[in-house]
């Protein structure tokens, strides 16, 4: 009896060694390779012929974004040459471009940088493109629309018809107003306007400044039309026609960056947003489900449609008038 306890005891602890053992080798396996891919990150003092141009996109809507934000300081950290930003953007949120603004300048500050307007660069984004120190855009790309906007819908002449009338206390008359369910009273358009006014002063201050406008030349660009970029090459909006081939053109004459030096793509995501495949088994069957949703809303363009009603707050945005 006694030998077949010290036997059962001798593989109990023989397999409580092989289990620490497995666990370990598969955590070295781990570290080893995300170490590995670190090291191969563009910017990383580790990887790979560190002279590069990093380029980098901002597409869509634009709203207050964290991790664009500290992908952008670590960019600036890396040890790229210069930046190229491609840009194809109707703008966002006031508070989101001046974020984007505020992020790319010091960017900027560290190292030369040039936009490149794809095809859109309107309200917000043209905020996020006065930050470089060189803006190219096609000769039929659309930039401008300075100005700001405040929207919101009002549903009197419904509520009254289906026979709704809201109520409520509130401690002031400006609390909460406008709120869509009644007429918009004098006073409070009055301080909407007033916030309006103000952004908008804000925003043309920068154009000014950035730009190197004077009054009647800001005059001529501010009242919230889009140009063409062959219009806006003449109102200084933009410092020349082209694409990034211009892009590189200007890096090596400004800043003496051979137009040989490779560019490499810096996606503005979470730093270890490569390493998803760690975290597969926790999104399971919901993640098919919720990127066939995604796919069926982006195939019926709705997508940006639902992405526009989520905006909040003031708006540097520009879009057409909708079509029949």
């Amino acid at each position: 009896m006694s030998l077949d306890a010290d036997a059962i005891v001798d593989r109990r602890r023989l397999r409580r060694k092989l289990t620490f053992w497995r666990v370990g080798a598969v955590a070295v396996v781990l570290v080893a390779i995300i170490g590995g891919a670190i090291a191969l990150m563009p910017g990383t003092r580790l990887s790979a012929n560190p002279n590069y141009v990093a380029r980098i996109k901002i597409q869509g809507l634009i709203r207050n974004n964290q991790d664009r934000v500290e992908a952008l300081n670590r960019l600036a950290r890396s040890r790229a040459r210069a930046v190229i930003v491609h840009l194809d953007s109707p703008g966002g949120t006031t508070a989101g471009s001046e974020q984007l603004y505020d992020a790319l300048r010091d960017l900027q500050a560290r190292k030369p940088m040039v936009v490149v307007v794809d095809g859109l660069a309107a309200s917000g984004a043209y905020i996020a493109a006065l930050s470089a120190e060189h803006i190219v855009a096609q000769d039929t790309s659309l930039v401008g629309s300075i100005g700001v906007l405040f929207q919101y819908p009002n549903f009197t002449d419904v509520m009254k018809t289906i026979g709704i009338k809201m109520e409520e206390v509130k401690s002031s008359p400006l609390k909460a107003a406008p709120n869509g369910f009644e007429p918009t009273s004098p006073e409070a358009r009055a301080a909407i306007a007033a916030i309006v006014s103000d952004s908008y002063d804000w925003f043309k201050g920068l154009v000014k400044d950035r730009r190197k406008m004077n009054d009647a030349q800001l005059a001529a660009v501010s009242d919230g039309r889009v140009f063409t970029g062959r219009q806006a090459v003449g109102l200084k909006l933009v410092d020349a026609l082209g694409n990034e081939k211009a892009a590189r053109a200007w890096l090596a004459q400004a800043k003496n960056i051979p137009v040989t030096t490779p560019v490499r793509d810096y996606a503005l995501s979470p730093r270890f947003s490569e390493f998803s495949f760690l975290h597969l088994a926790a999104w399971g069957f919901d993640a098919v489900g919720l990127s066939a949703l995604s796919r069926a809303i982006e195939q019926a363009g709705g997508a940006e449609a639902i992405e526009r009603l989520n905006l909040d707050g003031l708006l540097a945005l520009w879009h057409p008038p909708a079509s029949n």
